[in-house]
């Protein structure tokens, strides 16, 4: 019998709140939206974590300005502290090596991932997800069963078919969905307000198109002062924190 399960719910037992950050499709800034979100709820003074589980394609390091280097250990790996914000990525281990896992290897991964790292208390875990709705999701679903869950889509059909679609999926294991992000806004579209309208799920916000996005990346002060970082505080962050004044 594989231990890790067990581990990985032992570890999970001192973290108040896990966020899941979720797309249909790439492309769509849920990378960048997840790590802007950690970095808001952590400069808030909450003692949050930040684990890039998107296997093929980390990009959380490169977000936050990180340069790969191994963790240390103790009792299992530990994350990069980056002041109130703690930091995990299979990016420290492989830097910008490519990472060729398929089917029950990634399964695999993502289970050593969440059995090693030793968050010990945290108030916040936000999850940047593989986009999609395959084994990976599945997966981290089973293993963290109190998670909350946001999707992030762009105005486009394409994105809002395959959201659409990964909603429907949530929705019919009960998943606990904070709702949707509409990410890049560029036109008057109301595609992703009418998806969730008729999905009965919230629409949280909308994040207008952010050209001067691109030069913050790898400067966190820069990233929450663009549109994007002040969209997530006005919206997204507020959304979180009223959830969790509900629930006390």
């Amino acid at each position: 019998m594989d231990p890790r399960p067990a581990l990985i719910e032992k570890r999970m037992s001192t973290i108040k709140r896990k966020i899941l950050i979720a797309s249909g499709k790439g492309g769509v800034g849920k990378s960048v939206i997840a790590t802007t979100t950690a970095l808001f709820l952590s400069r808030k003074g909450f003692i949050t974590g930040l684990l890039d589980l998107d296997l093929h394609g980390p990009t959380c390091h490169t977000i936050l300005g990180v340069v790969p280097r191994f963790p240390e250990e103790d009792k299992g790996v530990l994350p990069l502290e980056l002041g109130n914000l703690k930091f995990m990525s299979v990016a420290l281990y492989i830097a910008q090596r490519p990472l060729p896992l398929r089917g029950i290897d990634l399964v695999n991964a993502i289970r050593e991932i969440l059995a090693i790292t030793t968050w010990k208390k945290l108030d916040f875990l936000i999850v940047d997800l593989p986009p999609g709705s395959g084994d990976e999701l599945l997966e981290v679903l089973k293993l963290i069963p109190n998670s909350e869950i946001v999707l992030v889509s762009t105005p486009s059909k394409l994105a809002v078919n395959t959201v659409r679609r990964l909603l429907s999926l949530l929705k019919s294991m009960d998943a606990n969905i904070i709702g949707v992000v509409e990410n890049m806004k560029t036109v008057s579209s109301e595609n992703v307000r009418n998806m969730c309208k008729e999905l009965e799920v919230k629409y949280i916000g909308s994040i207008p198109f952010d050209p001067h996005l691109e030069d913050s990346l790898g400067d966190s002060e820069k990233i929450m002062n663009t549109i994007l970082g002040k969209s997530i505080k006005n919206f997204l962050i507020a959304s979180i924190l009223e959830r969790c004044r509900n629930k006390s």
